[in-house]
């Protein structure tokens, strides 16, 4: 359904490796701009890994690691 009130300012990290065999970077790229139509295109952050595969890297994580602290409440 629609996307109303405070989950339309949500942030968004989505992450997508250049050489991905089985979801092709065009998806990825389709996906975050459909996504900008759907909430606040300032909080869409759609970032890209060279050479990386369908997998996950240190650079990848350690992005991911910064917009958790960026964007959630530190757990006491």
């Amino acid at each position: 359904g629609p996307i109303s009130g405070v989950n339309k300012d949500i942030a968004v990290l989505q992450c997508h490796g250049d050489c991905d065999p089985l979801v092709p970077i065009m998806f990825g790229s389709l996906t975050v701009e459909k996504l900008k139509t759907m909430i606040n295109p300032a909080n869409v952050t759609f970032k890209t890994y060279s050479g990386m595969m369908h997998s996950s890297s240190l650079e990848e994580m350690m992005d991911v690691k910064q917009f958790i602290g960026k964007h959630l409440p530190p757990v006491d």
